[in-house]
């Protein structure tokens, strides 16, 4: 089960052993989990399933087998859940000849808002975008056509945001606004499922973790807990410096190390423990006397964190 900061509220959105295939295509595999109030991120490498996951929790897919239910209703088919949700999805969306503030009043209008024109207002001006909406969104960076399509989605003031790589062309200073913008929305009580393939944009934001690979659901709950299982799994060094054979023998006495494979281009050094061989390795070159001439890990893309939560 994941949750977020308000315990003592149930889940928004339920999933139960949801599955959805395209033809020969499994894109979402036999899933089950519950996100409640606070900010869950879901996290995965692109081509993992997520946009599909979160169309189906929007209502705008049908899963092709199990279930998806928002607030206690049933997602597809339910024209009645959209008063419930906030949708970002991570396509482009937005009407080019439109303005901004035309495109935010306009999803005001289709929600039958009783002041649509206000409605319209506080959105914009909750994603700081007030300098730039009455200009044709045609002229609108990425981030701030990101932002705008964020404003159409909380026009009508939802309590389940469902966002897809919200952040995708923000600048820094934009990225922190949105960031303390979902963090206040959590502290309400609200509901907010975000996905990102960007392992340090879901630390940033969020308490709790749903991590996909290949359409499976490979890990969730605490996102501490999520990224103590991704750092302490086994990893790849490559190491060059300028004496690699002396360097291999001396490494061979570190507890984190158990294995190392030396040829002409380096060192590949094998290690149970991410931070503490980061830590040591230059402790351990210095005193012996070596120079240290690269490190770099081999295995950090998100394909191998996920391969591996996936192998647990």
């Amino acid at each position: 089960m994941t949750q977020g900061t308000v315990p003592d509220r149930p889940a928004a959105i339920v999933v139960e052993r949801a599955s959805r295939w395209y033809g020969n295509v499994v894109a979402v595999n036999d899933m089950t989990f519950e996100v409640g109030p606070g900010v869950t991120g879901l996290l995965g490498p692109n081509g993992a399933g997520k946009t599909t996951l979160l169309h189906m929790a929007a209502g705008l897919l049908a899963p092709s087998a199990g279930s998806v239910r928002v607030d206690g209703q049933r997602a597809w088919r339910n024209p009645g859940i959209y008063r419930q949700v906030g949708l970002v999805p991570e396509r482009e969306s937005v009407y080019a000849f439109l303005t901004g503030r035309e495109f935010a009043l306009a999803n005001a209008v289709m929600h039958r808002l009783p002041d649509p024109d206000a409605a319209a207002a506080r959105a914009i001006s909750l994603v700081d975008l007030e300098e730039s909406a009455d200009r044709r969104i045609g002229t609108y960076s990425k981030g701030m056509r990101q932002r705008i399509k964020m404003a159409a989605a909380l026009v009508h003031d939802p309590p389940v945001l469902i966002l897809d790589e919200p952040f995708n062309g923000m600048d820094p200073r934009q990225r922190l606004h949105m960031f303390e913008l979902l963090r206040q929305m959590a502290d309400e009580g609200r509901t907010v499922l975000l996905s990102s393939h960007i392992l340090e944009e879901v630390e940033r934001i969020a308490e709790s973790v749903l991590v996909i690979y290949a359409g499976r659901l490979a890990a969730s709950g605490d996102f501490r807990s999520i990224r103590r299982l991704m750092t302490d799994r086994p990893h790849v060094f490559f190491v060059r410096s300028s004496d690699d054979r002396r360097l291999a023998s001396t490494l061979l006495a570190e507890p984190s190390v158990f294995g190392i494979e030396l040829d002409l281009k380096g060192l590949l050094v094998r290690t149970s423990d991410f931070g503490q061989f980061t830590r040591r390795m230059p402790q351990v070159a210095r005193a012996a006397g070596i120079s240290l001439l690269e490190l770099a890990p081999t295995d950090e893309s998100l394909e191998s964190v996920f391969g591996y939560l996936v192998g647990r």
